[in-house]
């Protein structure tokens, strides 16, 4: 305590030196938030009152496209939020999304990585995150001509996630390892951790290190070992017939007179890329179907009728069959619906302009909410039931997922929408397809009702693994499938 005051007056003088801080800093926190909520209602859309330095971040739970969600509810379908300093608008209703993503195309065609998304993808040099120019629009070309059209069938006998890692590691890098295989353990593991780096806003933290230099360290294996095989067929007069994508990668990589030049990091963001997008995508909707099926059995077994009806109980249900199971696709349809893989379509906008009668800035980062459009009361009756019926009126069944019903924008719209939308629905219809056929599912325990609570990542996983029982319904189980 200072000399000069009686012992028993120093507290009191502490208390008045606190209230009067106090008293001081209170007006002009409350002034702070008050002048920048009048700047943005005056200069854009609606914005609840924000925070100095975190703007709007403590409203936001690990579940941000729910509470998104919430904050429309009370502002309106178009927002305007700050993360930190950093201005975002969220679009929520499919007038909303129409707005930014067809009418507005050219001024957010861009998208926004986190400073984790940007080291991971070797400083934004892959697909997903690169922004829009001529090094883009020649690797969409490249992923459409040579990866998503033609391919090889593959058979669908392990987990939904197991046989999409498959699919896409057969189409990039000719692997078909098995299951029980360390390399295709450790690729799923590093879609895993890569999808739950959503909203991180620490930066480039230790974690984050660890899976780029996991990710590193196994495709410069793979890409060594397929030059050394593209040295030795071409050595034989060879060089043409091994041509899975990471080759014409390479090839290009190599070509001095190649208009696109395509650096070494810039083919590991790629690869990496297209297994963010399609290995744990196609999964979670496989599981999200298999989920609601088991809680609505009555769904289950309209479907398995008309599997039977169609294919009949000798052979197993093929790629070719789905064009004649339209229920089935009114089940994955609700599906991704109710739980979107990627619940925000994320965007920049690259200019100001005006969208909606609201002045959104250039750099300014936006939300398309999907799991806000796919329960709008106004596009849909009774939108938190599970009804695949929905889709099977005349109406309904002219929804489709690319692109063009903003109700229903599934995998994103315009010129950055999802390039291997196609394949997704035929991976995803198939398995499923075979899943109802071949097995009844049991849920571990006894209880035949499912949690369907999820996960906070950059896609949207259910919370708890789906423990089931596959019981076989066909006798004798038809030996359709190849061995690799």
């Amino acid at each position: 305590m200072p000399s000069g005051y009686p012992e028993n007056m120093w507290p009191q003088l502490q208390s008045y030196v606190q209230l009067i801080l106090i008293s001081l800093f209170f007006p002009i926190l409350i002034g702070a938030i008050l002048i920048r909520s009048r700047r943005s209602k005056s200069d854009g859309p609606p914005t609840p009152p924000s925070l100095p330095l975190i703007g709007h971040l403590h409203l936001l739970s690990p579940l941000p496209h729910r509470s998104f969600h919430n904050l429309s509810s009370r502002y309106g379908p178009i927002l305007k939020l700050f993360l930190g300093s950093l201005p975002c608008v969220i679009a929520s209703t499919p007038d909303a999304a129409k707005h930014f993503l067809k009418t507005h195309e050219s001024s957010f065609s861009d998208r926004f990585p986190n400073a984790a998304i940007h080291h991971l993808s070797y400083g934004s040099q892959g697909f997903l995150f690169r922004a829009y120019g001529p090094h883009w629009k020649f690797m969409k070309k490249l992923c459409m001509t040579r990866l998503l059209e033609a391919r090889e069938v593959v058979d669908n006998r392990d987990n939904p996630l197991t046989l999409t890692n498959r699919i896409i590691s057969r189409m990039i890098m000719s692997r078909t390892s098995s299951g029980n295989d360390e390399e295709a353990q450790d690729i799923r593991q590093l879609v895993t951790d890569t999808t739950e780096l959503r909203f991180n806003l620490r930066g480039v933290d230790k974690r984050v290190k660890e899976i780029q230099e996991r990710f590193d360290a196994l495709i410069e294996g793979v890409m060594k070992g397929h030059e050394e095989e593209r040295r030795k067929r071409k050595e034989v007069g060879e060089g043409g017939q091994f041509r899975d994508l990471l080759y014409i990668l390479l090839d290009i990589h190599e070509d001095e007179n190649s208009k696109i030049k395509l650096t070494k990091h810039s083919i590991k963001a790629f690869v990496l890329d297209l297994f963010m997008a399609g290995t744990d995508t196609s999964a979670i909707t496989t599981e999200w179907a298999l989920a609601e099926l088991i809680n609505h059995p009555h769904v289950m077994e309209k479907a398995r009728q008309e599997i039977e009806s169609v294919i009949g109980n000798t052979r197993i249900v093929e790629e070719s069959d789905i064009a004649n199971l339209p229920y089935l696709q009114a089940i994955v349809k609700e599906t991704l619906r109710i739980h979107p893989t990627a619940p925000l379509v994320g965007r920049l906008s690259n200019e100001n302009c005006n969208v909606g009668g609201y002045e959104i800035p250039a750099k300014t980062l936006l939300f398309v909410n999907l799991w806000s459009i796919g329960r709008d009361p106004n596009y849909w009756e009774d939108p938190l039931e599970f009804r695949p019926e929905r889709f099977m009126s005349e109406e309904g069944s002219r929804v489709d997922l690319r692109g063009q019903h903003f109700e229903l924008i599934s995998f994103g719209s315009g010129r950055r929408m999802c390039p291997g939308a196609s394949l997704a629905l035929l991976v995803v219809q198939t398995n499923l397809a075979a899943m109802i056929q071949c097995f009844d599912w049991k849920v571990n325990g006894g209880n035949q009702c499912v949690s369907m609570e999820e996960k906070p990542a950059m896609t949207l996983p259910r919370a708890h693994p789906l423990l089931c029982l596959p019981l076989p319904r066909l006798h004798p189980f038809p030996s359709t499938f190849q061995a690799d």
